[in-house]
């Protein structure tokens, strides 16, 4: 699973910005500015990783089904997992 960081505590702005995020090129770990929140392209991330992270009570899981992306939030920092055979819009 590929995953792209936001570094924001801020659901409503995360919320705001999302689209945008997903629509942005990202180079694997690359870092960009979206409306001022830094966003990151984290690389590939196991399937255990994901697992661990939902299993964590600080950490608030969400999900996408019709698009098969799942977004963890904990601390300062939004994770959105995106499955390979996800095409992100560039």
């Amino acid at each position: 699973m590929k995953c792209i960081s936001v570094y924001t505590n801020n659901f409503e702005l995360f919320s705001d910005i999302y689209e945008t995020i997903l629509s942005t090129p990202l180079a694997e770990n690359e870092e960009k500015e979206v409306e001022g929140v830094t966003v990151s392209e984290s690389g590939e991330v196991p399937e255990n990783y994901l697992d661990k992270m939902k299993a964590r009570p600080d950490v608030v899981v969400m999900r996408l089904k019709d698009r098969d992306i799942t977004i963890l939030q904990h601390g300062s920092v939004f994770e959105i997992f995106i499955p390979e055979t996800e095409s992100v819009v560039h």
